[in-house]
């Protein structure tokens, strides 16, 4: 295996041996088939697109295929060979449509024609076949590459969040069909690609949009809400990863039977919901950021459901208790696919829950742009009147890997007159932090999950609109952290935005070559973080 798709890959270099994630050989080379295979599907669906034929489900098939690759989604091999077999299904039954039109396939090589072994072990060698470094290319022209299908990746996850939830353009699906064919023509140029990757950064914010209409449509805007950190004494259940929509069915579904909710991991801003808060049994939050789950999860006493991606291996010690729904698998978890949700409540009902109440701190979420901008003329007062000195909008991925403690520090040494915004898991190493407020303004604002980033782009563009300037001309620095693809495709959207001067940390992805890095380096001056007194002092002066 091969894979170097995520910050915490081993040396630096990649996983050979074993996935840092849990990964092993034989999902490495379902996935890098999979992927392969939806590089061919999509091969046709352009051509069937020059021609007026479509076929709506397979653009979901498709992010949905896409996803699933995603780092620490699915891990389970059964369900990777079944998105193989579908995607070849409906690009067969697409070419014969073409084929009925106007008699022949302009493309019948390599993952066009490819026919899917009848074995896992058959899959497997396959996939060994054609992963990363397949194909003998220039090694800028892979960088970009790669970064281009990690990017499609997270624009394919926030594409799939919002149709979750109704919300679709067929811009973003064409992009993805257009950009993972793109993958398999080699006369494309440096040039070519780098293009590619910035239209990649651009349809990731119609996609961020559509997400955020979702989200908003159907739960109301987030409002400033207290969480707590403890516990209810009683039954519990506990929802972690990213969907709203699995929430609010547990939710509904565990609704007078005794039982309290607890969120996980990103699923903390979904307190600022106001149609999710409305369940009384909604209680608080539990725990931490993804990388701690396996301590956590094996304290926790009542049932756990992931959505979507952040799994890591379970424990023996509490694999009967966690149940796995919608993308995310993981071998011998007992998987929902139908959204009915009776085994988590049954399983929830079974086991002790907590025995007493806890009483621990309490976190504000639900600074999304509404709320912020909401407040918008005290906060412009305030810089104007220095009260504010710097905005800082420190965010992304968190991690396992030793390195992401400067974000703890660096909040901490954040002076007084500047105000912290912050978003995704990565928050989770100052989450809980008492840094004040100015002028009534809480220093923290958690503005909510990465799949809220479009939130805060908003509110960095409507902060640049009241001060008649650009958005690196305002007082506002971003220091990001990242470990999988999604961060990938919102870096990606803040270079197509022409954003300047993000640092950008714990370590710099291993598939961007030292050319690629230059381009990225002369065009956007994005940089690694240095120490938190460095960066700092550079800053502010």
């Amino acid at each position: 295996m091969f894979c170097f798709q995520c910050e915490q890959t081993a040396k630096g270099e990649g996983c050979t041996k074993i996935g840092v994630c849990g990964k092993q050989p034989d999902v490495a080379a379902l996935q890098d088939l999979l992927i392969y295979v939806t590089k061919g599907l999509s091969s046709v669906v352009v051509q069937g697109q020059k021609l007026g034929i479509t076929n709506e489900p397979i653009n979901r098939l498709t992010c949905e295929a896409i996803f699933s690759t995603l780092t620490n989604v699915d891990f389970d091999p059964d369900r990777l060979v079944s998105f193989i077999q579908k995607i070849v299904q409906y690009r067969d039954a697409l070419k014969l449509s073409i084929e009925k039109s106007c008699g022949n396939i302009v493309d019948e090589t390599g993952p066009v024609v490819y026919k899917p072994k009848d074995t896992i072990a058959g899959l497997v060698a396959d996939g060994e076949r054609v992963g990363i470094h397949a194909d003998k290319i220039d090694t800028d022209l892979l960088s970009l590459r790669e970064l281009l299908i990690y990017g499609l990746k997270g624009v394919a996850a926030y594409a799939d969040h919002a149709a979750i939830l109704g919300q679709s353009d067929d811009v973003v699906y064409q992009f993805i069909h257009e950009a993972m064919a793109a993958t398999l023509n080699t006369d494309l140029t440096v040039d070519d690609m780098v293009g590619m990757v910035l239209k990649c950064g651009e349809i990731n914010l119609k996609a961020m949009e559509l997400l955020d209409k979702a989200n908003t449509d159907t739960y109301g805007h987030p409002v400033p809400t207290s969480v707590p950190l403890g516990s209810k004494k009683g039954k519990a259940i506990l929802v972690s990863g990213h969907d709203l929509k699995d929430l609010e069915e547990i939710l509904k579904q565990s609704q007078g039977k005794g039982i309290n909710v607890y969120t996980h991991g990103e699923m903390l801003p979904c307190h600022g919901y106001p149609e999710l808060k409305k369940y009384s049994h909604f209680y608080g939050h539990y725990g931490t950021a993804w990388q701690n789950q396996a301590k956590e999860f094996e304290a926790f006493p009542g049932a756990i459901l992931m959505t979507t991606n952040c799994i890591q291996k379970p424990k023996e010690s509490y694999t009967k208790n966690i149940f796995t729904t919608g993308l995310v698998g993981w071998p011998g978890v007992t998987h929902i696919a139908d959204k009915n949700f009776e085994k988590v409540i049954q399983k929830a009902l079974e086991l002790p829950g907590f025995s007493e109440d806890i009483e621990g701190k309490s976190v504000m979420v639900g600074f999304a742009r509404n709320a912020v901008l909401g407040v918008a003329d005290t906060v412009i007062e305030a810089v104007k009147n220095k009260a504010i000195r710097h905005f800082f909008l420190v965010a992304g991925c968190d991690g396992a890997k030793p390195g992401r403690n400067y974000y703890t520090e660096l909040v901490e040494k954040i002076p007084d007159d500047c105000i912290v915004l912050t978003l995704a898991c990565g928050k989770f190493r100052f989450f809980d932090k008492d840094l004040g407020n100015i002028g009534g303004i809480p220093r923290l604002l958690d503005v909510g999950q990465c799949n809220d980033a479009y939130s805060a782009i908003q509110i960095a563009v409507a902060l640049a609109g009241a001060f008649d300037c650009g958005v690196n001309d305002l007082p506002l620095s971003m220091i990001l952290s990242w470990y999988e693809q999604k961060a990938c495709s919102i870096l990606l959207t803040l270079l197509y935005l022409g954003i300047k001067n993000i640092r950008l940390g714990p370590t710099l992805p291993a598939f961007i070559s030292p050319n690629v890095l230059n381009v990225l380096v002369d065009k956007f001056n994005i940089m690694p973080i240095q120490t938190p007194d460095e960066d700092l002092k550079a800053i502010l002066g």
